[in-house]
């Protein structure tokens, strides 16, 4: 940590931010009254029913959205926009099918107006990291969606930021690569130490990955409850602790999809 960094200036905080948005159909309102600290390094997991305005959270921390009311503080400055100390993944890889993983990667270094030798060295030590050594060249096409959303993952870490944003970044790959994305992700958090928010439909994901899970209502999306996941490191998916874990969730989750009609 820097010499006059503090935790405190490093914090996430959303302060009771409602989002409404006016449609052809009417009013509708997504988030109503959201108040969460995220804590520095913290691994957070957000839940709940589809609609429930997860996305729209992550997407308004992003800065690519904005409160209708409430403000969303990170490093002790109000969000008013994108900016490189949050990186954003999507569920779809959104990667220029035109360039190569290398230079997909390049991108928001090169936006910035780093020069191109300094911004290799910065693309290929991340694309070291996301165990992508040797596809450089390699163009989207040619690669599997597991290894596309490693390259995802790696062109949001190339700029640095003090946040990763994750919304349902391993939804659209098959079961055994998203347990092998689920695993090198915890790797890469533990080395670099990122704060991470995550956005899941999956409990077994959320449980898995998180020091805390949140759990919105549905909408108007707000939080229902926000529990500590405290099983040790590295953590065993059919350990008894995660079972009674999931249970909770599980039942949380029920009761607010009831309210919706949608039981997915």
């Amino acid at each position: 940590m820097e010499e006059g960094d503090s935790e405190m200036n490093r914090r996430l905080e959303v302060r009771g931010v409602t989002k409404v948005f006016n449609t052809e159909e009417g009013v509708i309102k997504a988030l109503e009254n959201i108040n969460l600290e995220v804590k520095p390094g913290e691994f957070l997991c957000i839940i709940g029913p589809s609609g429930c305005g997860k996305t729209t959270l992550l997407r308004m921390i992003a800065g690519l959205d904005y409160p209708t009311r409430g403000k969303i503080i990170l490093d002790g400055k109000e969000v008013r926009g994108p900016s490189p100390d949050r990186g954003m993944v999507f569920q779809e890889f959104s990667l220029f099918p035109w360039r190569t993983v290398l230079k997909n990667v390049e991108f928001g270094l090169q936006m910035q107006g780093i020069d191109a030798s300094r911004r290799r060295e910065i693309a290929k030590k991340y694309i070291g990291l996301v165990g992508l050594d040797g596809f450089e060249n390699h163009y989207p096409y040619e690669l599997s969606g597991g290894m596309k959303q490693r390259v995802a993952i790696a062109r949001a870490l190339a700029t640095e930021p003090s946040i990763l944003l994750m919304d349902e970044p391993f939804g659209s790959v098959d079961a055994q690569t998203r347990n092998i994305l689920q695993e090198e992700l915890l790797q890469i958090w533990q080395r670099t130490g990122k704060t991470v928010l995550f956005v899941t439909h999956s409990v077994d994901e959320a449980v898995y990955l998180a020091d805390r899970v949140v759990v919105m209502s549905a909408r108007p999306g707000s939080i229902v409850e926000c529990m500590k996941i405290g099983i040790v490191r590295p953590r065993k998916r059919t350990s008894m602790e995660a079972n009674v874990i999931r249970e909770r969730l599980l039942r949380l989750l029920i009761s607010e999809r009831k309210k919706t009609g949608i039981f997915r």
